[in-house]
């Protein structure tokens, strides 16, 4: 009787490295497509892939054919589609990496020991602002990215470039303001622009009481690598946005912390 091979079986370290690492990929990949349109796209592709092996098993050769051209510009296409969850991706990756984490380590070694200090003054007029918007109910929609996309956001916005101040956001969002209707963009520690037009979820399964701010400041942290703060102008309730998902009631004391992390 002749033995059985079993070296599919011995398994190195390097192999287990190997699967971690796929393993760490697709979880990824899915965290930032999670609750996004890219999960109905990439469902859509696996529907066409089933369907092109069920056209070949059948042998339905002309409907085989006009799916088989069209998979065989599967790496342009995937490219063109997901363009904005593979910049996110990248762009996760960038602000991942050991000297981004550790920048304020490497702020400390080099003098600049009050990095985090100055960070959170930063942040202080910016949470002081909500807090004013807050009482008054005035509807506020603030979007904080790292860099500044000018082709995304310049068609749709007017410049300001001004350093962040508590009194211009909320003259900004005054009702009376000629600004108050859009997003203001915050990136670089200033105020980049306001009154920005930005693209809103196709999320369908959002509560109904969701207004154009909370769909848009939704909508720009799906297409982007941006967070959005937005304040109701019915119940003053500040709401944060980040990767298509939005936490409810944030309190003062969390928006200066969730801010301090990813701003």
């Amino acid at each position: 009787m002749k033995s059985l091979d079993f070296d599919f079986l011995n398994i190195t370290w390097i192999d287990a490295i190997d699967v971690a690492l796929v393993a760490v990929l697709i979880y990824y990949i899915y965290s930032l497509i999670r609750n996004t349109l890219a999960v109905n796209l990439v469902l859509g592709m696996v529907i066409i892939v089933l369907v092109y092996y069920i056209v070949k098993g059948l042998h339905m050769e002309l409907l085989e054919a006009i799916i088989n051209k069209f998979m065989s510009v599967g790496i342009l296409a995937l490219v063109i589609i997901f363009q904005p969850e593979i910049r996110r991706f990248l762009l996760h990756i960038g602000k991942s990496t050991f000297l981004q984490k550790n920048k304020a380590w490497w702020g400390y070694l080099f003098g600049n020991k009050s990095a985090e200090q100055d960070n959170l003054l930063r942040i202080k007029p910016i949470v002081d602002a909500c807090k004013s918007m807050k009482k008054t109910r005035t509807g506020a929609l603030m979007v904080f990215v790292k860099y500044y996309d000018d082709e995304y956001f310049n068609n749709s916005c007017e410049m300001i470039d001004s350093k962040i101040s508590k009194r211009l956001l909320e003259s900004i969002f005054q009702k009376h303001s000629p600004l108050h209707d859009g997003a203001v963009v915050i990136s670089e520690n200033k105020i980049k622009s306001a009154s920005c037009i930005l693209p809103l979820t196709d999320n369908d399964k959002l509560p109904a009481q969701f207004g154009l701010r909370h769909r848009a400041g939704i909508g720009v942290s799906e297409s982007t690598d941006a967070v959005a703060v937005i304040i109701s102008e019915e119940t003053g309730e500040i709401a944060y946005a980040k990767q298509g998902r939005v936490r409810m009631n944030v309190s003062f004391g969390e928006l200066e912390k969730l801010l301090n992390k990813d701003f």
